[in-house]
């Protein structure tokens, strides 16, 4: 929330507003990753952590297994849904979260 505030002070009102919707949007498209994954990436157990791991590194993952290339049991689907550009901000709002 921090870096909101501190960039609606640098872009001004209409640019926060759209760094705001950005970031929610991210959020909501990982939202479903939590099943899985845990909130916000903290996955306990098996499954891969996802926060905090660099942002190129799971968006080639997510593209990897998107065109098939890396093996699932699920996950080509989930990438599947998803444009490349999307997928870099998934991997971007991951990236972002704390282990």
């Amino acid at each position: 929330m921090v870096a909101v505030v501190v960039a609606a002070a640098s872009l001004g009102l209409e640019g926060a507003s759209s760094l705001a919707a950005e970031d929610l949007q991210a959020r909501g498209w990982a939202a479903s990753c939590a099943a899985c994954h845990g909130t916000e990436g903290r996955a306990v157990g098996a499954m891969p952590v996802l926060a905090g791991r660099p942002k190129q590194e799971l968006y080639e993952a997510l593209k990897a297994f998107k065109d098939g290339s890396r093996p699932a049991t699920v996950m080509h689907q989930h990438a599947k849904g998803y444009s490349d550009e999307q997928l870099k901000r998934i991997a971007e709002y991951f990236a972002k979260q704390k282990p």
